[in-house]
């Protein structure tokens, strides 16, 4: 595939970032939803998998989302917890902005590259 020789897996670790932003998002969203489970994307399984399946984000999501385990349950069978959803959101971000600015990078070199610079 042209895009992961060109910009190696940065282009499918932001895909799986994105969709795990998408997962804890949700949850954050149905903290006060009764019996709802949090979901959570074992990132580096996800990435291990659509490697093998040739850089391929979308079905390596079926294999590495997984539900949350709380480490304290609630009540009402809810088992999102805010402080450990914040903390995987900020983590996510994080890696997720890491992995856009390389590839800005990337992309500025061959613009560089392309213009004779």
């Amino acid at each position: 595939m042209a895009s992961e020789k060109l910009f190696g897996l940065h282009a499918t670790a932001l895909q799986l970032r994105s969709q795990r932003m998408m997962l804890i998002a949700s949850n954050i969203a149905n903290a006060a939803t009764p019996n709802y489970k949090a979901r959570d994307l074992d990132f580096s399984k996800a990435l291990d998998l659509a490697q093998q399946q040739g850089g391929s984000a979308g079905q390596a999501l079926e294999g590495a989302v997984a539900y949350r385990v709380p480490v304290q349950s609630s009540l009402d069978g809810n088992t999102v917890e805010m402080a450990t959803e914040q903390t995987a959101f900020a983590e996510n971000a994080l890696a997720y902005r890491s992995s856009l600015a390389f590839l800005q990078g990337r992309i500025g070199t061959l613009t560089r590259a392309l213009k004779g610079e």
